[in-house]
C-alpha cells in the first residue's frame, strides 16, 4: 500500500528532468528549412529517376538496333533465289570459291580458308573490277610479306621492337588507306606485314619465310581462281547481264590531320598486340590486329566528332562473324565430315554472304564478315580433320581487337578532347 505523500527517488526525477527539450530557435529553424529540404530531396529523386531512365534507354537502344538489323537481314534473305543480277553474282562467287579451294588443295596451301576468301573477295560483277582488285591485292600482299619477313628477322625474340615496328608500319599504311586511291593495296600491305611479324614473335608452327610464302601462295591461288571465273562469266553470262565497272576511288592532296590521328590510333592499338604473347595464342593475337585494321579502314570523309562509323563497323563485324561462324559450325556438325555435304554447305554460305553484301540495305559489311568467318571455319586443310578451333580463335581475336581499339580511342579522346580534326571537304580531293 502506497503511503500518502510518497515521491519517486531523486534519481528517477533527475532522469526525467534531464530529457532534452527543443528550444524555440530550433523549432523555428525546422519550420523554415523543412520545405527547402523537401524540395531538394524531391529534386534529387527526379534527377535520379531521369538518370536511371536515360541509362535504361541507352542499354535498350543497342538491343533494338540489333533486332532491327537481324530483322532486315532475315527479310532480305527471303529473296536469296530470286532471278536477277544478285543471283548471278552469287553464282560467280560460289564458282570462284570452289575453284580456289580445289587449287589450294592441289598446290598444298597451308591455309585453304584464306585462299577461299581471296577467291570470294576479288571477284566482282565486271571483269575489269576483278582484275583491278586482284592486282592490288597481290601487290599489297607481296610488299607486306617481304617487309614483314625482313623486319621479323630483326625483331624475333624482342617484343618491344616488334611493337615499335608495328606502330610505324601500320600507322603509315593506314594513313595511305585513308588518303590514297590504291586503298586495297595499302590495306593488304599493312595486314600481311602485321600477320608475318605477329606470327614470328610468339609460338609459331612456321618460320617467317615459310609463313610469308604461305600467305603469298594463298592470295595468288584465290585471285587466280577469281580471275578465271570472272573472265569466263564475262564471255558468257555477262553478255546478257553486264556488271558494274570499277568506280574511281577518291584521293586527297596535302596533309590530312584527321587521317593522321585516325591512323595513329590504329597503329598504337596494333602495337599493343605483341605485349600479350605470353598469355594469348598467336592466331588470336593476329586476328586481333587484323580486326583493328579492318574496322579502322573507313572513308576519310566519314571521320567527324559525331560519326558512329567505327562503332557501327565493330557491331557489323561482330554480328557477321558470329553468324558466319555459327552456320559453319552447324554445317560441320550436321555433315559428319562428309565432303559432299560440306561442299553443299559451302555453296549455301557463300551465296548468303554475297547476297547480304549486295543488298539494298546499309549492312553490306555484315555480308563480307559473314563470308570471312564462314570460310575460315568451314574450309579446312583436310576435310577429315575439320574442327571448331578456327572459329573460336577468330571470335576471341575479334573481341580482343575490339577491346584494344576501344581503350586506345578513349585515351585519345581524353588527351585531345571530344573534337578531332575536321574531315576534309570535297575541295581537298583530287
Amino acid at each position: 500500500m502506497v503511503r500518502a505523500g510518497w515521491q519517486p527517488p531523486m534519481t528517477h526525477r533527475r532522469r526525467i528532468d534531464t530529457y532534452p527539450r527543443a528550444s524555440p530557435s530550433i523549432i523555428v529553424w525546422t519550420a523554415i528549412s523543412y520545405p527547402c529540404i523537401s524540395r531538394h530531396v524531391i529534386s534529387a529523386t527526379h534527377t535520379l529517376d531521369r538518370s536511371v531512365n536515360a541509362l535504361t534507354e541507352r542499354l535498350q537502344q543497342p538491343v533494338r538496333d540489333l533486332l532491327r538489323l537481324l530483322g532486315e537481314l532475315g527479310g532480305d534473305l527471303a529473296t536469296l533465289l530470286r532471278p536477277g543480277p544478285r543471283l548471278v553474282d552469287q553464282a560467280e562467287a560460289i564458282c570462284s570459291v570452289l575453284l580456289a579451294v580445289a587449287l589450294a588443295q592441289l598446290v598444298g596451301a597451308k591455309n585453304v580458308g584464306w585462299a577461299a576468301f581471296s577467291g570470294y573477295m576479288v571477284i566482282r560483277s565486271h571483269f575489269s573490277a576483278s582484275l583491278q582488285r586482284a592486282l592490288l591485292r597481290v601487290l599489297g600482299t607481296l610488299t607486306g610479306a617481304i617487309a614483314g619477313y625482313v623486319v621479323a628477322l630483326k625483331v624475333a625474340g624482342h617484343p618491344l621492337w616488334a611493337c615499335v615496328a608495328l606502330a610505324v608500319v601500320v600507322t603509315c599504311t593506314m594513313y595511305r588507306v585513308l588518303v590514297s586511291r590504291r586503298t586495297y593495296a595499302w590495306l593488304f600491305t599493312g595486314l600481311t606485314f602485321l600477320m608475318v611479324v605477329v606470327e614470328t614473335i610468339g609460338p609459331h608452327e612456321l618460320p617467317p619465310r615459310a609463313f610469308a610464302l604461305s600467305r603469298v601462295t594463298e592470295i595468288l591461288v584465290g585471285t587466280t581462281a577469281s580471275l578465271l571465273v570472272s573472265y569466263l562469266s564475262a564471255k558468257t553470262l555477262r553478255r546478257w547481264m553486264p556488271g558494274q565497272p570499277p568506280r574511281p576511288a577518291p584521293s586527297y592532296r596535302g596533309w590530312q590531320p584527321a587521317a593522321a590521328r585516325h591512323a595513329a590510333q590504329a597503329g598504337i592499338a596494333v602495337a599493343c598486340v605483341p605485349l600479350f604473347t605470353a598469355w594469348i595464342a598467336t592466331p588470336t593475337l593476329s586476328q586481333a590486329g587484323v580486326t583493328v585494321m579492318a574496322v579502322m579502314a573507313v572513308p576519310l570523309a566519314s571521320l567527324s566528332a559525331s560519326s558512329r562509323t567505327i562503332s557501327t563497323r565493330m557491331v557489323h563485324r561482330f554480328v557477321g562473324c558470329s553468324l558466319g561462324g555459327l552456320l559453319a559450325m552447324a554445317i560441320l556438325l550436321a555433315s559428319h565430315h562428309h565432303a559432299a555435304l560440306i561442299t553443299l554447305g559451302l555453296c549455301l554460305g557463300v551465296a548468303i554472304g554475297r547476297h547480304i553484301e549486295n543488298g539494298p540495305h546499309a549492312y553490306g559489311y555484315v555480308g563480307v564478315q559473314f563470308a570471312l568467318a564462314f570460310l575460315v571455319v568451314l574450309v579446312p586443310d583436310d576435310y577429315a580433320n575439320a574442327s571448331f578451333a578456327p572459329g573460336v580463335e577468330r571470335l576471341a581475336g575479334i573481341l580482343a581487337g575490339f577491346v584494344l581499339l576501344i581503350v586506345i580511342r578513349l585515351v585519345f579522346r581524353a588527351l585531345h578532347g571530344q573534337h578531332p580534326p575536321a574531315a576534309p571537304t570535297p575541295k581537298d580531293r583530287r
